[in-house]
């Protein structure tokens, strides 16, 4: 396992602002991007006449672009740096949202959206191991928790800017690039503070995913549930006797859930040594709520109650897993283990609707819930395992 290169910003007992700042506009600008992004290129292509399986199979490449870049963003960010490698992310994902725009040909929308959401995943992938390498220790889980705070907001941010400026003209991509290329600024400012990756990662990538389980179990879980549930909550919802809005206002719900509990999540996992305890605590209690999802149909302020707290758990997987990785692995190391982590997320959202949306078909509304406690359940057992048995290395 790597150490810290002297030299290179170390976590400190205070928390280093000007690193936090470039870090936490990094994650910004990936939320509002893809939140922007996603129901944008989707409207567009829609009144093109594009069928939705194309406009699906275009979709699905912002989530194989993301698994490319995984691979290959630390040893990119060990040749020439952290910070210059995310000036570069940033350049490319804003070219690439106005080649959107100028780009008319539905077939050439494929490599754009590799290399925009590829760029896109640099940047997440970087900026948390930034936030990760220079967090104080005894602080961690707080800082964490601002930054995934600030990405829920990005994400719950995109959708809101789509409302408003709508799918026709310029102005859409003029906005979304320009948020993008905001971004570049404090990342510029604090360049001198970017933590260094001195040494190639002593493991192959792959076998990162492997090296600290229940971090990228749990970033999985969350992927899936996460990106299934938002695509296939409304149709769960309208099927089982709400209107389209209210249904909506549910999964809204789930968002402010998702927003509001990152950061005490965050602060709690730093007064917890063990950080899988907390992890198969969140697990559990998603398990049950999602077992209760069936029972709850007659009554949707129950319904609103429980996803509240079942937003928040969801989401803490996220924190309290990067928070967990952070407190296990330095230097490359780390680096490389985010780009695992990130790896895990993308292969979650490409799985999770398409789990999801096969077990309703199979077993009807309720396959919902059952395919949503099946991925809770997978962790629970992860855990029994981790936990139960107490292998040496956590």
């Amino acid at each position: 396992m790597s150490q810290p290169t002297p030299g290179c910003p170390a976590p400190v007992d205070e928390i280093h602002w000007p690193s936090l700042i470039a870090a936490v506009s990094a994650i910004s600008a990936v939320g509002i991007a893809i939140g922007l992004g996603l129901p944008l290129l989707s409207s567009i292509m829609e009144k093109r006449g594009i069928s939705s399986t194309l406009i699906g199979l275009n979709s699905a490449m912002a989530g194989v672009a993301s698994m490319v870049a995984a691979s290959f963003t630390t040893k990119f960010a060990h040749r020439h740096g952290v910070a210059p490698t995310m000036l570069w992310a940033v350049l490319l994902a804003a070219i690439s949202a106005f080649g959107f725009y100028y780009i008319t040909n539905f077939w050439l929308w494929f490599p754009l959206r590799v290399v925009f959401h590829g760029a896109i995943t640099v940047l997440f992938i970087l900026s948390e191991f930034w936030i990760n390498a220079t967090a104080p220790p005894a602080k961690r889980g707080f800082v964490l928790g601002i930054y995934g705070t600030v990405l829920s907001l990005g994400f719950l941010s995109g959708p809101l800017l789509f409302s408003i400026l709508g799918s026709e003209g310029v102005l859409p991509f003029v906005v979304g690039a320009g948020v993008i290329l905001l971004a570049a600024v404090p990342i510029f400012i604090a360049r001198d503070e970017s933590p260094v990756i001195d040494e190639k990662p002593d493991r192959h990538f792959m076998r990162y995913i492997f090296l600290v389980p229940t971090a990228t179990a749990a970033v999985f879980i969350f992927g899936a549930v996460e990106s299934g549930g938002l695509s296939l909550f409304t149709v769960y919802g309208t099927r089982s006797g709400f209107t389209e809005s209210q249904a909506a206002l549910l999964l809204t719900v789930m968002g402010v859930g998702n927003f509001i509990f990152q950061i005490p999540l965050g602060m709690l996992s730093d007064q917890i040594k063990d950080k899988r305890t907390l992890l198969s605590a969140m697990t559990v209690i998603g398990l049950i709520g999602a077992l209760c999802l069936p029972m709850l149909v007659e009554s949707w302020f129950l319904m609103a109650v429980v996803l509240l707290f079942w937003g928040g758990c969801v989401s803490g997987l996220y924190t309290v897993g990067l928070s967990h990785l952070g407190s296990r692995l330095q230097g490359s190391d780390l680096a490389a283990a985010n780009a695992a982590f990130v790896f895990s997320y993308a292969v979650g959202t490409v799985a999770g609707p398409q789990v999801i949306g096969a077990s309703m078909d199979v077993a009807g509304n309720n396959g919902f819930a059952w395919a949503i406690a099946g991925f809770f359940g997978l962790y629970v057992a992860l855990s029994v395992v981790r936990i139960v048995l107490n292998p040496k290395r956590p």
